[in-house]
């Protein structure tokens, strides 16, 4: 445990008054119903234990996704859930592969396991790395669209990799609804596959720590032993479910996040950056020829003292000159796109 480095996640102000564009939540609120749900539901009830099977959330999504709910398990956000696969599929010393850069989470969870961390690295475009199918590699995680570079591999590209991994491939969806992807079919196709996605970012509801995987059923069915019982709480589950009852609500916050990742990509491009295209929440920018005398640590201090928090990572090189920003409100990146403008050099 000494040796093992943790996961850091995005900075989370205690003080208010901040345009925080550094950890990818959504802008804009969870639907009206699920709100009202949740008030509905703080009751005595609370002395209760939640439904440990949450037969009633499994089986709404079983509808949503057209596929039974034994292919369905439900967890603490979905990085419990890629958690259980660790620990359901890899011993210690077994090897997990995925691209790299890509979530910092998977590491760390590979670390705690015990098993042996095989990264690939992405080439520049971030198009899918022609080496990802390691061999004997128990695990295989794909985060689709990419974070941080917001990247997305297509349907078939993902189905060609899920046919030559030894072992099983988890495709980890927690931004495909800002996209056009999406690879839940892969479990009907193909036995080794497990999709991952949450509700923190399109449904607004990062506070909750709600994920769902789908799988064929003689996975989930090994999976289920190794999850925690009673892993979602009553006011979680109520909210999941309000959720998905009211989709049209995140389809629509979804769409307008969307409109706005178009117009920061513009405005970014207009001062200097490079932007991949991004089918995700948040952008990655790379400073370019315009930017030369400033580095983007440097940058990412500066939008600080202005009181707007943004993404930085020292680590992997590749990702020193870049910055990840998160798409806010119109009027939140419009603050951004001036305060960039403000510290251009040229």
């Amino acid at each position: 445990i000494a040796r093992l480095r943790g996961y850091v996640p995005g900075e989370q102000p205690r003080e208010k008054g901040y345009i925080k564009l550094n950890t990818n939540e959504n802008p804009y609120p969870p639907s009206p119903l699920v709100l009202a749900r949740l008030r509905d539901a703080c009751s005595a009830d609370l002395r209760l234990y939640p439904d440990p099977d949450a037969w009633a959330l499994r089986r709404k999504l079983g509808e949503v996704f057209a596929i039974s709910p034994q292919q369905i398990m439900v967890g603490n956000g979905s990085d419990e859930l890629l958690n259980v696969i660790i620990r359901s599929f890899a011993g210690e010393g077994d090897k997990i592969a995925y691209p790299h850069p890509t979530y910092g989470y998977y590491k760390p969870l590979i670390d705690i396991q015990g098993a042996e961390a095989v990264p690939v690295e992405f080439d520049e475009d971030f198009s899918l790395p022609e080496g990802l199918a390691v061999p004997g590699a128990r695990v295989t995680f794909l985060a689709n669209p990419n974070a941080p570079s917001g990247t997305l591999v297509p349907y078939d590209e993902v189905a060609a990799l899920c046919a030559r991994v030894d072992g099983v491939l988890v495709v980890d969806e927690a931004y495909v609804d800002f996209s056009q992807g999406g690879c839940v079919q892969l479990i009907e196709e193909h036995p080794n596959a497990i999709v991952v996605r949450t509700m923190s970012k399109s449904f607004s509801l990062a506070g909750m720590r709600i994920g769902f995987a789908f799988a064929p059923a003689a996975l989930i069915e090994g999976m289920w032993k190794v999850k925690d019982h009673y892993n979602l709480n009553r006011l979680s589950l109520v909210a999941a479910e309000a959720a998905l009852e009211d989709i049209d609500a995140m389809r629509a916050n979804a769409a307008r996040v969307c409109a706005t990742r178009t117009h920061l990509c513009a405005g970014l491009r207009a001062l200097g950056f490079y932007v991949w295209d991004s089918q995700a929440n948040f952008v990655l920018a790379r400073l370019g020829e315009r930017w030369t005398n400033c580095a983007a640590a440097e940058l990412y201090a500066q939008l600080k003292e202005r009181r707007i928090l943004v993404r930085y990572f020292a680590a992997p090189p590749r990702l020193a000159d870049c910055l990840r920003i998160s798409v806010g409100t119109d009027a939140e990146i419009a603050a951004l796109l001036t305060a960039l403008k403000e510290l251009s050099p040229v």
